[in-house]
């Protein structure tokens, strides 16, 4: 049996998960080499993945500039360079798997379509949420006609107070110039997922949000530039955050092998360890849209920066009946009109559900099927041909939301693109 054979391309905190998920199916995948720009990363990522010098790079330049050296490139760096890596990635002759967003903007979004499709190559992009046994069973309920013809859908996003902090003020995604507009950088998985859920294109939809509470003005009296600094009272506050983390996540994000003293020190010169209110943040913290999909299909969806957990929720209504769910539970329920309500119990299924719910395994497990040509669910896979229309309507929302609120309708911004 032929290996499908990975090249990894950022190993932070999605490109050491999807290794870690490549070794789990060892008899099947294999990953051959391994870029980074911090050094770090690498030799952490390596103490279990154990490549040779040779195949650890400094770099995206350094293995973007060696021969082939697996089937297909895991592009997992910042959402601004996903357009450069991609396209010379192909160009070398790789598949992908593309981390989500696939790119920033939606002319880089259209130029590695379109590089794609001139080259032949497979593109799957990592909307993980489609591999989760959440999801999956919901697809599958829904496929049956347990709640009938669908006719609304209610979803939201609790992003979790610790999360959005994280990130979306302090992380990588606070800036929607630098990286994406959260919209597109945290819920085009969700576009993704009710457009798939219905078996729908989205007609039109209109989008309202802001940044609210993360800024200056709402700094509480007496708060310091720094955590470090600051003995006020404060959930946001750093210190206490970050080390009651270790060592799992985010606190390794900070450092791979998180202990307090490197934690304190990293928090000491990181924007990870300034107050929340006075960062250069300027992406929204709650933002709300209403879409209207094929044959009547309503669907309105909430991203929410205030929660205190970190889940989706999904209501489905029917002409025969409801489904609903949250993803952190694992349990889906359906009530067919006049009928007892049933319970789906997705714990007992004895699936791992870390990352992203069982996503990531869900994912990675499909990767290897399409590459070796075995048989898979052509209707679930990700590829690049399938995402592009929830990129284009987390643009949209945005635009809309930034228009106060203006219907969009989607063949028309489509057209403009």
């Amino acid at each position: 049996m032929k290996k499908v054979t990975f090249a990894i391309l950022g190993m932070g905190n999605r490109g050491t998960a999807y290794a870690a998920k490549i070794l789990k199916y060892s008899e099947e995948s294999q990953v051959t080499a391994m870029a980074d720009n911090r050094r770090i990363r690498l030799d952490s990522a390596n103490k279990y993945v154990q490549l040779p010098e040779d195949r650890l790079f400094s770099g995206a330049e350094d293995l973007l500039a060696q021969p082939k050296l697996a089937d297909v490139m895991i592009i997992a760096t910042q959402d601004a360079q996903h357009k450069e890596h991609a396209i010379r990635a192909m160009e070398i002759g790789y598949d992908l798997l593309l981390e989500k967003p696939i790119s920033n903007t939606l002319e880089d979004i259209t130029a590695i379509y379109r590089r794609a499709k001139e080259l032949g190559r497979k593109v799957i992009v990592c909307h993980v949420l489609r591999y989760t046994p959440f999801y999956r069973t919901a697809k599958k309920l829904l496929t049956e006609g347990a709640v009938g013809k669908i006719c609304s859908i209610e979803a939201s996003e609790h992003v979790g107070y610790y999360h959005y902090a994280h990130s979306f003020v302090r992380g990588n995604w606070h800036s929607k110039e630098a990286s994406s507009p959260m919209i597109l950088a945290k819920c085009c998985h969700d576009m993704d997922i009710l457009c798939w859920l219905a078996d729908k294109h989205c007609e039109k939809l209109s989008s309202f949000g802001s940044l609210r509470y993360f800024k200056e003005e709402n700094s509480p009296e007496g708060a310091a530039q720094r955590c470090a600094d600051c003995s006020l009272d404060c959930p946001f506050h750093a210190q206490r955050f970050y080390l009651s983390r270790i060592p799992g996540w985010p606190a390794n994000v900070l450092q791979p092998e998180p202990t307090e003293e490197n934690i304190l020190q990293t928090l000491d010169v990181t924007d990870y360890g300034k107050c929340v209110f006075r960062m250069d943040n300027d992406v929204v913290d709650h933002q709300s849209i209403n879409m209207l999909l094929e044959d009547e299909v309503t669907v309105t969806f909430q991203m929410l920066g205030f929660t205190n957990r970190q889940t989706r929720y999904l209501r489905v209504f029917g002409t025969e009946g409801e489904l609903w769910g949250n993803f952190e539970e694992r349990k889906l329920y359906v009530q067919r009109f006049n009928q007892e309500r049933q319970e789906y119990d997705l714990n007992k299924l004895g699936f791992d559900f870390s990352g992203h719910g069982g996503g990531d395994e869900g994912l990675i497990y499909d990767v290897i099927r399409v590459m070796r040509g075995d048989d898979f669910d052509t209707t679930s896979v990700t590829f690049l041909e399938n995402s592009v229309e929830s990129h284009y309507m987390a643009f949209a929302a945005e635009d809309s939301r930034l228009q106060g609120g203006r219907v969009t309708d989607m063949k028309e911004f489509a057209a403009n693109v």
